[in-house]
């Protein structure tokens, strides 16, 4: 076959073909639940959740109200769902005052009535709500930890859900005798639901001993008073087995999966055959970084394990240690360690991206990454090595301008990484 001729372009192509396998717009409709005698009543948090409440109010036949909760600057206009804002991935005011309203909402209602929670990504951050004595600050002292530690999400979530008054199925306990249908768009590796955004309606089985054997596992230096708070077991969350969530139900609306499919799907069409490692690879951004460039390396010099021309595809949500004070997230520090271990190989191009359109805290989804990007940052007198140590890969692919800047997507199945070997 020919060439790619753009690698960028078939590239981003396939990010697109990723996000809208997991657009709501799309996906939501063979998720709807029965139409309930009583009231109908939306709830909802996450990157996405604006999104997922517009296209639940065009797919919904019969009277509605509701509430979501997103990040800032995520919001759509809903005509019968309210949506506010609030801060990610660090809580704030917002958040709290959100998190009130939803469990204002739910609140009151009858064994007759429907709540539809409309769940993705994000809304552990977007859904402070401290329990017993704990405040605002201990969250966010609790949350900044976590995102510093390296530890994986499902880790986090499971620590996070033991301080919460809304999280691991409370809001769904609140809102009993009233059945609860969560429609959740994956985020989590392996799409154990309960996890997504912390489970605010889908309990698990993680206890407060499981969260003090990960707080002591990642060395989380926490307050005293969430220490205090967690070991007490004043306030274990439910089990899924508690007979308010009887009448309950799951749906997943769309995952990593899914989208890697639809990415490798597009791959072929363009002539490019495409294999997907896993939709659920977790670890430090940096190590698995120089995993997939082992890999594409294997690939540009020996045709194995895979011939060329091939596009290698993985999801999960990688980690970052922090250990420096730079710029970046997760997907850059991925393609900055990738960069060094096939520099000079000038047939393979990379892109990975956050499928909500935000890597770490700047403006960027991710990045492009080739054969070049190590000589063309030494042209720039800027030492890849130095800035992947002080965790500044947003200003690496700043200075070569190759940040990749899609804008929020409505959607979040977490990380999306494409290898073009040609």
């Amino acid at each position: 076959m020919p060439a790619i001729a753009d690698p960028r372009a078939f590239l981003e192509g396939l990010f697109d073909a990723a996000v809208a396998a997991a657009d709501p717009d799309r996906m939501l409709e063979r998720c709807l639940p029965e139409t309930p005698k009583g009231r109908t009543v939306v709830i909802g948090a996450g990157k996405g959740a604006a999104q997922m409440a517009r296209a639940f109010e065009k797919l919904w036949d019969g009277p509605l109200s509701g509430v979501v909760v997103t990040r800032y600057g995520f919001a759509v206009p809903c005509d019968r769902i309210e949506v506010l804002e609030a801060a990610h991935p660090v809580p704030d005011e917002g958040g709290l005052a959100a998190s009130a309203r939803l469990m204002s909402t739910v609140r009151g209602l009858t064994e007759d009535d429907l709540v539809v929670a409309l769940i993705c990504g994000g809304g552990s951050s977007l859904l402070p709500a401290p329990g017993g004595d704990l405040t605002l600050s201990d969250e966010v002292a609790v949350n900044k930890a976590l995102l510093a530690s390296g530890a994986p999400i499902g880790a986090m979530n499971a620590i996070r859900k033991q301080i919460s008054r809304i999280k691991g199925g409370r809001l769904a306990a609140l809102a009993y005798p009233a059945r609860v249908v969560s429609l959740v768009v994956s985020d989590i590796p392996g799409d154990n639901l309960a996890l997504v955004a912390s489970g605010p309606t889908i309990a698990d089985t993680t206890s407060r001993l499981d969260a003090l054997s990960l707080i002591d596992q990642y060395r989380l230096d926490l307050p005293e008073a969430v220490l205090r708070h967690i070991r007490n077991g004043k306030d274990d969350a439910p089990l899924p087995n508690d007979p308010r969530y009887a009448r309950n139900d799951t749906r997943l609306v769309a995952s990593a999966a899914t989208s890697l499919e639809a990415a490798a799907e597009a791959a072929r069409r363009s002539g490019v055959e495409a294999v997907i490692l896993s939709d659920a690879i977790e670890g430090e951004a940096s190590v698995v970084g120089a995993v997939h460039a082992a890999i594409a390396a294997e690939v540009a010099r020996r045709n194995r394990p895979f011939r060329k021309p091939i596009v290698i595809l993985s999801g999960g949500e990688t980690t970052v240690s922090i250990r420096g004070n730079g710029k970046g997230g997760r997907n850059s520090e991925f393609l900055l360690s990738l960069a060094r271990r096939i520099d000079g190989l000038e047939t393979i191009s990379a892109l990975a991206a956050d499928t909500d359109g935000i890597d770490g805290s700047e403006d960027n989804a991710g990045a492009f990454a080739d054969g070049t990007t190590v000589r063309r940052l030494l042209e720039k007198q800027r030492d890849p090595a130095q800035l992947l140590a002080n965790n500044d890969s947003w200003s690496a692919f700043h200075a070569l301008g190759d940040l990749f800047l899609p804008g929020p997507t409505g959607t979040n199945v977490n990380d999306f990484r494409a290898i073009l070997v040609q």
